[in-house]
């Protein structure tokens, strides 16, 4: 078997967005932080993109230039942002401008073949560009 490369996790996704301004803006509220930025806005076109810290080396970058209107369901399913406190978490993404998906936090638990259950919060909303996001805390 050839020798595999260490992986150390996802270090972003990416997503490209029709109002790029806003989109940013609204993942800085949630508490993230532009920790790089390039291109330019201009009479030939948007090419501005961001990469967002959003803790623990983990990054969301944005890209100008998306279609407006949003994109269907499936270019991805959702993308999953921990957090410590998922109602302090909603209630912020809600003042930011998110749109619910869920009606509010709730608990789950995840039922895994050979492992205990796993107790989480969850709460679903989508964010300016439609993108569906979650926010993830696993309960003790």
């Amino acid at each position: 078997m050839p020798q595999r490369a260490e992986m150390g996790g996802i270090h972003h996704v990416a997503m490209k967005v029709a109002d790029f301004d806003r989109t940013v803006y609204f993942y800085a509220a949630l508490g993230m932080t532009v920790e790089m930025a390039w291109g330019e806005k201009g009479p030939a076109g948007d090419t501005r993109a961001a990469m967002l810290g959003c803790g623990r080396g983990n990054h969301l970058e944005i890209f100008a230039g998306g279609p407006a209107g949003g994109r269907p369901e499936g270019q991805w399913m959702h993308v999953a942002l921990e957090t410590a406190d998922c109602d302090a978490a909603w209630r912020q993404a809600l003042a930011a401008g998110a749109r619910p998906q869920s009606e509010k936090p709730f608990e789950a638990e995840i039922k895994q073949k050979d492992a205990p259950a796993v107790k989480v919060r969850i709460a679903f909303f989508h964010g300016p560009d439609g993108e569906v996001v979650e926010f993830f805390q696993k309960l003790a």
